[in-house]
């Protein structure tokens, strides 16, 4: 059983918000939607969930058609970012209310649903818990509730929206392993949405890169880290160095720039641009070398440093602060590039930033 999304498109006004997203999720599969604010993730999850409708495009699910269906129909869980649960009610009661309002045909008898409740309670390690309020729960627990009371009716597809954005960054960490942990056990398929890049890599089977409606790349976590496949995914997750290199015979060349270790690419000759992480360059002290160190500051574990040349070209890079001993201002080095991700056409250059770029002890301040 695959949810099938096909050439799905949706306007407000006159502002496209998504532009023809073609996605299948399989059957017991956990799938990221990542990119950042207004990319259309929270759009996308709010029409397969029934409480959005798109313009144009398909949406099924076992080949039966889910745009003719109502919300209640598709039997989805919902978890969202700030909870949504019912003051009122005690943890118990807020887990078993999707049961409760279940049209009479379907709805469990008293005793099944109390024991789908004490399961699930049992389940998501909160059965101490059952008869509190809301109110006097933390974070962590009330998205354990939340959570539960979307399981509760044993849903189709489980959709989460930022399930861990209002939750701070120790708690988030430990709910990620126990979701995934969750996912695992119950096999649900399970789609959430996220900007986090971290949080997606961590818990998702496959990650889909979005930005501005459309999407971007889908692949394994790995896959997208080691080779995003487009500039907007490359600078999205991490790769904020851009150098003007030049393609000759598939080798990126550059002047005063180490680029060996970069495999061949089929790329053609021509202008292009490297993109890498700061992490990618290897900074060697070398009397010879075009660069020189301009400035430099530790975070404690790193080192960050500014290497210019005298052409004008401006790099950061970082390392390791236990394997830059000798490194100080003034120093000439050359710098190695280990990895990266090329691009046909030339790009903004190193030395001419789009944005006036602080110092780095001002951006460590």
């Amino acid at each position: 059983m695959s949810l099938v999304i096909s050439h799905l498109a949706r306007r407000f006004g006159a502002t496209p918000v998504l532009r023809g997203i073609d996605l299948e999720v399989r059957q017991g599969e956990l799938v990221a939607l990542l990119g950042p604010s207004g990319s259309g993730k929270t759009t996308l999850l709010r029409i397969i969930a029934g409480l959005d409708w798109p313009d144009a495009g398909g949406l099924s699910f076992d080949g039966a058609d889910w745009l003719a269906k109502s919300a209640a129909e598709r039997r989805i869980g919902f978890v969202f970012q700030h909870y949504a649960l019912f003051p009122h009610m005690s943890v118990r009661d807020n887990i078993a209310f999707g049961l409760t309002v279940l049209p009479r045909a379907q709805r469990p008898g008293k005793a099944q649903i109390a024991a789908t409740v004490d399961g699930l309670l049992r389940f998501l390690q909160i059965d101490g818990l059952a008869d509190r309020y809301p109110a006097e729960l933390s974070g962590g627990q009330r998205q354990r509730v939340a959570l539960g009371r979307a399981m509760a009716t044993g849903p189709r597809v489980l959709l989460l929206d930022e399930p861990f954005g209002a939750l701070d960054a120790q708690v988030r960490r430990d709910l990620r392993r126990w979701l995934r942990g969750v996912h695992d056990s119950a096999g649900t398929t399970t789609i959430f949405v996220t900007h986090d890049q971290e949080e997606a890599f961590e818990l998702a089977d496959r990650v889909v890169v979005m930005n501005g409606g459309v999407i971007e790349q889908i692949g394994r976590p790995d896959e997208i880290y080691d080779h995003p496949a487009t500039p907007f995914v490359a600078r999205f997750l991490g790769l904020t160095v851009e150098l003007p290199v030049t393609m000759r015979a598939g080798r990126a060349q550059a002047a005063g720039l180490d680029l060996t270790a970069l495999p061949r690419r089929a790329l053609p000759d021509g202008p292009a641009t490297l993109f890498l992480r700061p992490a990618d360059i290897e900074v060697l002290p070398d009397t010879a070398a075009p660069f020189r160190v301009t400035e430099a500051a530790s975070t404690g574990a790193l080192l960050r440093i500014v290497a210019e040349s005298g052409t004008g070209c401006r790099i950061e890079a970082e390392l390791p602060r236990r394997d830059a001993r000798g490194l100080s201002v003034g120093q000439p080095v050359g710098l190695r590039i280990v990895a990266g991700q090329i691009f046909p056409g030339g790009g903004a250059s190193a030395a001419a930033p789009a944005e006036p770029s602080r110092t780095l002890k001002e951006a460590l301040s």
